[in-house]
């Protein structure tokens, strides 16, 4: 693909180009959204850092070929991002660009990784000592988990390190809380022991997905972007998009979508369509803060978005014991029917503001650009084959779809040469492709940095919860608020799992939600009655900790949307969270309606055990189910957005709503009215 041409908000698109004009934020810019430490490309430290995430990149590589022990891949694993976030992340964030990293941050650096690496160098004297620890295990394990916390607080933000130390702080000085909340506490060794010297903590489940499935995805995805299939399904948006009311935004919604499934960031999704999109959608008339709602809602719902969800979607099939297949199968329909309400929302908003496409002649002929780059597509495409057909592992996938991904990498340089009609370098070539690979082999490693850190500090909640049962405890708090109405028991877990998860990334979102929230709904539920499946109270959750993202006051997306809008960032985080109502109903919607999920029924012994679920598997009657839903959401949407052709009166509000929830939980209403079947 060409180089990006630059324009301006004011420059007009050039007729029949193959890569359409970016407003872009410089790379600086980005970085500080992000937090991350400004270097020269020259500096040493820069180099110093490719270096490292290379290397992490070929040992994530080596073991997928090579057997290696669980918890030395683990602990490695957790090294190497340690090790990089102190020198990829400054203390403070800044816009200043440095010309080296401080020396103390290389100190720092080397201390956490060998504290990750602990675990590894006494692998053996750990197991035969198990429980009966020593001052030294005890104090490496303190160390870790300071260092630790810390490289969480430069990474993601103070969020997720608070979470934690209030866990932590909860574990040892359970005795002094509050009656309700009290437990016995835990000793230091104890303490330690759990977090940080088996694979009860920091150590396990999470961080043992982060570094087999999640890693390679993550670079899957980095690979991709090097390739430029980012700019490609930007480009393939807007031309089959623009000419329509409101084009801009609804290509804004429809490139979000795509990225999803190679970003696992809503603020990254946020920068890297925004910059584009939002400032065409003010040209065409919207509103700054509207424009960057849009990008907003459409870039946090791309986590939702199968087949990887932010790389949650491992995650859940890990929780749950259940096939990746059948994550992406349960999650299809919601998130689907989600996407094309907020296209519909974006058409009504474009009539309210007799907002018009692009004109035709202005664009790039579709299919010129869908065969211009239909090579991304092959990656992704055998991915999805080796995982839901041939049923291969994620990491086995995730690697043969990175091995096809590299080929075209390799072969792409030497077309463009001999497509440039200038004969074909082969020198040139080779290195360009060299370069593509090194470059998108780096980049996914260091867009790993927080995930893996992320899933480090989610493990300390896990622990926390394991030792302490605070989960059994949150469930009767919520249970005595809701007073055994299975709504509010509903709407306090969605608030409870809004608030845990605002400022936390997707990864360790999902895994905080997943230890304390998701078991209170099943718990609960069960007791009132409702038999639903284990993977509606995961996703219900998931969902409410999502949309934390766009909502204030710390959604982190909205903040992104809003910088690159100029727009206020209260005021967009807060119509993005009205554009984002719609997701936001949905899990009760499958709560109420399992079939949303096509899970027909469950086992009411074990509502747990995905082996007991009864799947739905005739096509007609999931084309039935997925119609329904699709129009039980448009009229949600224009209830909410007051508008059809005209503006809605208070009348056509209650008939619409109402229109909803027949269509999206009609066994709610055969219960209701006792209909006759």
């Amino acid at each position: 693909m060409p180089p990006v041409n630059q324009t301006t908000a004011s420059d007009p698109i050039p007729p029949n180009s193959t890569s359409l004009g970016k407003e872009e934020l410089s790379d600086n810019n980005a970085d500080v959204l992000e937090g991350k430490r400004i270097l020269l490309p020259t500096s040493f430290g820069f180099r110093f850092i490719g270096l490292i995430a290379l290397l992490w990149s070929v040992f994530q590589m080596y073991v997928v070929v090579v057997p290696v022990n669980d918890v030395f891949v683990r602990s490695i694993h957790l090294a190497f991002a340690m090790f990089l976030t102190f020198l990829m992340y400054p203390m403070f964030r800044t816009k200043k660009t440095m010309t080296s990293i401080p020396i103390w941050n290389y100190i720092l650096a080397t201390l956490a990784a060998a504290s990750a690496l602990y675990i590894v160098v006494f692998y053996d004297a750990l197991n035969f000592r198990s429980g009966a620890w020593l001052p030294m295990d005890v104090w490496a394990a303190v160390a870790g988990i300071i260092l630790l916390l810390m490289a969480s607080r430069r990474s993601l933000g103070p969020a997720l390190a608070i979470i934690a130390i209030g866990f932590l702080a909860y574990v040892k000085f359970g005795q002094v809380m509050p009656d309700m909340i009290a437990h016995k506490g835990a000793s230091l060794s104890k303490m330690m022991g759990q977090m940080f010297l088996t694979t009860e903590g920091i150590f396990g489940g999470p961080l043992g997905v982060s570094a087999s499935y999640v890693f390679l995805l993550v670079r899957f995805g980095a690979l991709l972007e090097r390739a430029g299939a980012g700019q490609y399904f930007i480009d393939l948006a807007y031309a089959a998009l623009g000419r329509y009311d409101g084009g801009p935004a609804k290509a804004s919604v429809a490139a979000s979508g795509m990225m999803g499934i190679i970003s696992g960031s809503s603020i990254a999704n946020t920068v890297t369509t925004g910059t584009f999109t939002i400032p065409l959608m003010k040209k065409l008339g919207f509103p700054g803060y509207k424009a960057a709602s849009v990008e907003v809602a459409a870039s946090t719902n791309g986590q939702l978005m199968p087949p990887i969800m932010g790389a949650a979607a491992f995650i859940i099939a890990e929780f749950l014991g259940m096939s990746y297949a059948g994550v992406i199968m349960a999650a299809a329909i919601p998130a689907f029917v989600s996407y094309i309400a907020l296209f519909y929302i974006v058409h009504l908003e474009a009539k309210k503001l007799g907002i018009k496409g692009e004109a035709k002649d202005r664009l790039p002929k579709v299919w010129n650009v869908f065969i211009g780059g239909i090579h991304y597509l092959l990656p992704v495409f055998y991915l999805m084959y080796t995982l839901i057909v041939l049923r291969m592992s994620p990491q086995r996938a995730a690697f043969n779809g990175i091995i096809v991904l590299m080929a075209i990498m390799v072969v792409q340089p030497f077309v463009r040469s001999l497509l440039a009609k200038n004969g074909v370098n082969f020198v040139d070539s080779a290195k360009q492709a060299v370069f593509d690979i090194g470059a998108g082999m780096i980049n996914g490693a260091k867009n790993m940095v927080p995930i893996a850190i992320a899933t480090g500090v989610a493990g300390i909640v896990v622990g926390s919860v394991t030792l302490t049962g605070i989960g059994l405890i949150l469930a009767d708090v919520i249970e005595v608020l809701s007073g055994g109405y299975i709504v509010a028991v509903l709407v306090l877990t969605a608030i409870v799992s809004l608030i845990l998860g605002m400022g936390l990334p997707t990864t360790a979102n999902y895994i905080v939600m997943a230890s304390l929230t998701a078991p209170v709904i099943l718990g609960l539920s069960g007791d009132l009655g409702y038999l639903v499946p284990a993977i509606a109270a995961h996703l219900f959750v998931f969902y409410f900790g999502i949309l934390a993202d766009d909502t204030p006051p710390v959604g982190m997306a909205a903040y992104a949307g809003a910088g690159i809008a100029r727009s206020a960032p209260i005021k967009t985080g807060i119509q993005g969270f009205a554009y984002d109502i719609r997701t936001a109903i949905l899990p009760f919607m499958f709560f109420f309606n399992p079939k949303l999920l096509l899970i027909d029924g469950v086992d009411p012994a074990n509502p747990k055990d995905p082996a007991g679920w009864i799947w739905i598997n005739n096509p007609l009657e999931i084309a039935l189910i997925f119609l329904m839903a699709m129009f039980g959401m448009l009229a949600f949407s224009a209830a909410t957005q007051r508008w059809i052709r005209v503006k809605t009166n208070p009348l056509e509000i209650v008939l619409l709503l109402a229109v909803t929830i027949m269509l999206m939980i009609p066994n709610m209403i055969d219960q209701w009215f006792n209909l006759p079947h």
